[in-house]
């Protein structure tokens, strides 16, 4: 085990202290979006057809950040195959002991043109809300900002067109030294 795999291990561990769900089949875009469906149909007691759900993907999904942290706060209205409207929201905001919380690690994303792989992650109803990344202590912290920052500059990076357009922190550490920065 390298360094930094036991360093994720164990703030996954603490994690789990704080009753976040560790999902260890959660590795890939498909598992994602599988995940975020169960949580979002759970959470608007619901049950989308796999057409519907592809359109809500397709109009929540946003490359706009602003537009993104937004509509993680606000109720919305979809309006499904039957032509009966759905007001959904993907974060109870109000009671939010009722939201699901997960860690995920390892996370890849590829896309037409990039392929990435994430650290660790926070799930809040299977929204990826916040990224961290990991190094050991004598790594550079300013080497994984810097990751991240290519990450989302790539073309067609997962940022822009998945689940994580909701990414709203970003956290790196190497034990010594922690830094976040919002998205």
């Amino acid at each position: 085990m390298t360094r930094e795999t036991y360093i994720e291990h164990n703030l996954i561990s603490k994690l789990e202290d704080l009753k976040y769900v560790y999902r260890t089949d959660i590795r890939d875009r498909d598992s994602l979006e599988k995940n975020f469906r169960e949580k979002f149909e759970q959470l608007n007691r619901v049950n989308l057809s796999d057409a519907e759900f592809a359109r809500l993907l397709d109009e929540i999904i946003t490359p706009d950040v602003f537009s993104a942290s937004k509509k993680l706060r606000e109720k919305h209205t979809f309006i499904r195959e039957d032509n009966t409207p759905l007001n959904y929201t993907l974060v109870d905001i109000k009671d939010w002991c009722k939201n699901d919380f997960e860690v995920i690690n390892q996370l890849r994303i590829n896309t037409k043109n990039s392929h990435q792989r994430f650290d660790v992650i926070l799930l809040i109803n299977g929204v990826p809300i916040v990224q961290i990344e990991l190094k050991d202590a004598i790594s550079s912290t300013r080497k994984a900002m810097e990751q991240i920052v290519d990450y989302k500059n790539e073309p067609g990076n997962g940022y822009n067109n998945t689940l994580l357009c909701f990414m709203q922190l970003f956290i790196v550490s190497n034990q010594s030294n922690t830094y976040y920065f919002a998205n």
